[in-house]
């Protein structure tokens, strides 16, 4: 079944719970008192490549068939989903081409070249990665990869909602996570029916938030502020996560880039984790208050691929 006809769904986030947990140890659920509740953390930034992204890129690959797998794979990304995918696809013996923007960070740059991967650059400003990566594929025969706009990339990214979920011995009641083209948060949203999902973006990038509360999908303005949150810089989100996300009742808050900081520095010093700017946005959101913890409350730490000049500096200030 293609990607264009293939729904997401509840029964494909457990299969691909199944698989990654036969390649990969789960991640920490780890709890710290929030507000005057426990809030349980999820560490996706101490998976193999930094960040939660070879879930969905292992779920993908592993779906090819041999044809597809010997014709290899074209991906898009800041870093996080271009290592996910060259992991999965060093491990499965495919070849893989990513197309990444020029100021993408230096470790994760460093980090997807270091996994085989060929990478082709292009300018963030002035040029579609999109348009870039089809094109590619095409010429190639290759298989597109999306990073959040395919089914069994979010089916992958929700395995983070089973693993939790039998980690606490039942279905979180609120999950809050960050969110660029909702991916992770659909996913999550799948995996866990019962719990209530909050998207965070840092301020100016809350496309998705602003789409939810309208009821359509709206685009980040041309002239969005400048953020530290790499990661998260997904200018208008896909019909397919929306959907989901939306009639799974999901919301969404943003948080400010000083907040993002301070959630960084917060993790360091009470969960020692080294945390990405994109991957601390749901922390700040709880620490700036947006959100409030519930009963049973799991918050994503999605990645911590952060250069270690840009980390001092941070910790510094």
């Amino acid at each position: 079944m293609s990607a264009e006809t293939r729904r997401p769904g509840a029964a494909g986030c457990r299969i691909a719970a199944e698989k990654l947990a036969e390649i990969v140890a789960p991640t920490l659920l780890l709890p710290l008192e929030i507000s005057g509740a426990t809030v349980w953390f999820k560490a996706e930034s101490l998976q193999p490549v930094g960040a939660f992204k070879l879930r969905g890129a292992w779920h993908r690959l592993t779906a090819l068939d041999n044809a597809e797998r010997a014709a290899g794979v074209v991906a898009f990304s800041s870093g996080n989903h271009a290592q996910g995918v060259a992991w999965a696809a060093r491990r499965l013996g495919i070849r893989a081409t990513i197309v990444m923007p020029s100021d993408a960070p230096a470790a994760k740059l460093a980090g997807t070249r270091a996994l085989g991967a060929e990478i082709v650059l292009y300018d963030r400003a002035t040029e579609s990665r999109e348009a870039i990566a089809a094109a590619l594929a095409e010429a190639r025969g290759a298989t597109l990869v999306p990073s959040f706009d395919d089914p069994w990339i979010i089916e992958g990214q929700g395995s983070a909602g089973i693993e939790a979920g039998a980690q606490l011995g039942g279905q979180p009641d609120l999950i809050v996570t960050p969110c660029g083209g909702g991916g992770l948060a659909a996913g999550l949203a799948l995996a866990c029916p019962d719990a209530r999902i909050v998207t965070v973006e840092p301020e100016g990038w809350d496309d998705m938030a602003r789409s939810l509360a309208g009821g359509r999908i709206v685009e980040v303005a041309h002239d969005a502020p400048p953020t530290a949150c790499d990661a998260l810089m997904t200018r208008r989100v896909s019909p397919l996560t929306f959907d989901i996300l939306r009639a799974h009742g999901a919301s969404g808050v943003a948080v400010s880039e000083a907040g993002i900081e301070d959630a960084i520095r917060f993790a360091f010093a009470n969960l020692r984790l080294v945390l990405e700017p994109g991957g601390a946005v749901a922390l700040a959101a709880l620490l700036a208050g947006k959100v409030t913890p519930g009963e049973r409350t799991v918050v994503l730490l999605s990645g911590g691929n952060i250069d270690p000049a840009q980390f001092a500096a941070i910790l510094g200030r």
